[in-house]
């Protein structure tokens, strides 16, 4: 018997684990306007997603952050394809994480039909340093292709890609359009990699849904690393982004909240030599806030 309902009533992650949880195979179809994707799972494991042309753990992150839409689980679906190997628990946690992402870049990309191009200033001063990732990207735009276009002709993910021209506009270099003509009419987000929602509006909020610990403690180790470079600055950089590494990877394994306060212990006593104990003191004050 097929079970179905709003994804703005139900979280997919929990519907996901729901389901997971009895062990079943079978398939998600998702549906949202014209948009249509589908996750497989084996029992329990998802093992296949689809989404437009893009399939595997990219189309799962897509998918799990859709906060519209309708969704119907048909048991006893099975599929020969096997682009899936991460266990849920890691998809649905870097799907969290992205989503956290894509609230901060939507501000700066909300769209990826949008396209990029060159921004001329006169009298521009000073030396510019790019990395390799961001050259490639500027090598491919040429004022026609989007976001999206870009992305595919840099074989990056259309996320990755939003990451590294997120920095290109805020130093400048470039800025979005919307396309022009019909396409502009139908621009919206990318069904890859944004949630679903208005075109011209960063991605809504998920709808409510039921705690989920492992979620949790990814979005406060998150917060922890934002607290920590912002108060120690380049400087403390490498080392934030160290242990962060290290307490994310024992959170994927099963660890619990005490990776997160090895990782802020480690980090203050750093902080301690890098800035001296009042940086310190200052830091652990602001991450008493972080629940």
């Amino acid at each position: 018997m097929a079970f179905q309902g709003s994804l703005a009533e139900l979280h997919l992650p929990d519907i996901i684990q729901l389901i997971s949880v009895s062990g079943k195979t079978g398939v998600f179809h998702l549906t949202d306007g014209g948009l249509q994707g589908q996750i497989y799972l084996n029992d329990g494991k998802i093992v296949h997603a689809e989404l437009d042309d893009v399939a595997g753990e990219e189309a799962v992150y897509a998918l799990a952050i859709w906060s519209q839409g309708d969704f119907r689980f048909d048991p006893g679906v099975a599929t020969e394809h096997r682009t899936i190997s991460k266990s849920n628990t890691n998809l649905l946690m870097e799907a969290a994480r992205r989503l956290d992402e894509w609230r901060v870049l939507s501000k700066k990309v909300p769209s990826t039909d949008m396209i990029p191009e060159f921004v001329v200033q006169e009298g521009r001063d000073g030396q510019i340093n790019l990395n390799t990732s961001e050259w490639l990207i500027l090598s491919k735009i040429d004022g026609q292709r989007s976001v999206k276009s870009i992305a595919f002709a840099a074989s990056l993910s259309v996320f990755d890609a939003a990451k590294i021209l997120y920095g290109l506009i805020a130093t400048g270099l470039i800025r979005l359009r919307q396309p022009a003509g019909p396409a502009r009419a139908a621009a919206r987000p990318s069904a890859a990699v944004l949630p679903a929602g208005d075109a011209a509006a960063a991605p809504r909020a998920p709808a409510a849904a039921a705690p989920n610990p492992a979620r949790d403690m990814l979005t406060r180790l998150n917060r922890v690393r934002d607290v920590c470079n912002g108060l120690l600055g380049a400087v403390g950089e490498s080392v934030v982004n160290k242990h962060y590494q290290k307490a994310r990877s024992e959170l994927e394994r099963g660890a619990g909240a005490e990776a997160i306060d090895e990782a802020i212990g480690q980090i203050a006593r750093a902080a301690s030599i890098l800035k001296g104990p009042h940086t310190t003191e200052s830091l652990l004050e602001q991450l008493k806030a972080i629940k």
